[in-house]
């Protein structure tokens, strides 16, 4: 069966970060990608990443790996330097790297009195200045081409909805938001698409007991499962979304417009 023109990314080139867990939204997006056509480069914080690209070449797929702290520019920078090398361009990125990197086990929950300045910084950095520093670097060379999508992973948690004491999550989530916003104004005129994606309760290695049962709580009954939410991801990088920018899509079960949950 053939994949209609505007689901099809064959030729194209995706750089996908956040992509090192076997069970995370960044393997099923990279996963989701080449299988509509993409060569696609994962990156992760350890070697790891080396045994998704060999799942990834063991399907068919074209991938290469990529190690390396995104909150360093120069890093963050070498991660598209090493796509457009290696294909000579770059059509897609999904800013999927934040949350806890395993290379470095951070908490970052707490409220604004309680939280250290440290623990606030290493947050933004992780989750929002990850996706400023890649993105910065993929634009000129999406702009040249005057063609390109941008999707951040974001979440529920800042721009639709908050917990306790998860103040600094919500704030770079909130922050990616704007960011998809701003890039998108700005790119427009170019070819250029960003958006994000707005996960709740995903059924990933690292959920908690607590998270799959507030995922039970959901009007639909479950968690998603990290494939759910690539599709989304899928979607906006395909041909077919070029009129669709700015926007953040929410894949929540329903869970935010509930007034009632399950008792």
């Amino acid at each position: 069966m053939s994949i209609p023109g505007s689901f099809d990314l064959s030729g194209r080139v995706a750089v996908i970060t956040g992509a090192g867990s076997p069970e995370g939204i960044g393997f099923a997006s990279a996963r989701l990608l080449a299988g509509l056509g993409a060569a696609v480069l994962v990156c992760a914080t350890t070697d790891r990443i080396f045994d998704r690209v060999g799942e990834l070449r063991s399907a068919g797929f074209e991938a290469e790996g990529y190690v390396g702290d995104l909150t360093d520019e120069v890093a963050a920078a070498g991660a598209v330097a090493a796509a457009v090398s290696r294909w000579d361009r770059l059509d897609v990125v999904v800013n999927n790297a934040g949350m806890v990197s395993v290379s470095e086990p951070t908490f970052e929950s707490g409220t604004v009195d309680s939280m250290s300045l440290a623990t606030w910084q290493s947050s933004l950095s992780r989750n929002l200045t990850t996706a400023f520093l890649v993105t910065r670097a993929a634009v000129p060379v999406m702009t040249a081409a005057r063609w390109g999508r941008i999707i951040m992973v974001a979440s529920v948690t800042g721009p639709v909805m908050a917990m306790r004491a998860d103040a600094v999550y919500a704030t770079t989530k909130a922050g990616m938001v704007g960011l998809t916003r701003a890039l998108a104004i700005d790119t427009a005129r170019d070819g250029i698409t960003a958006n994000a994606v707005a996960p709740g309760w995903i059924a990933t290695a690292s959920q908690t007991e607590q998270e799959v049962r507030d995922g039970q709580a959901t009007p639909v009954g479950r968690s998603a499962t990290p494939d759910e939410v690539a599709s989304a991801v899928a979607w906006l990088a395909t041909p077919g979304a070029s009129y669709i920018t700015g926007q953040c899509v929410v894949v929540d079960g329903g869970n935010s417009i509930a007034e009632q949950r399950a008792v």
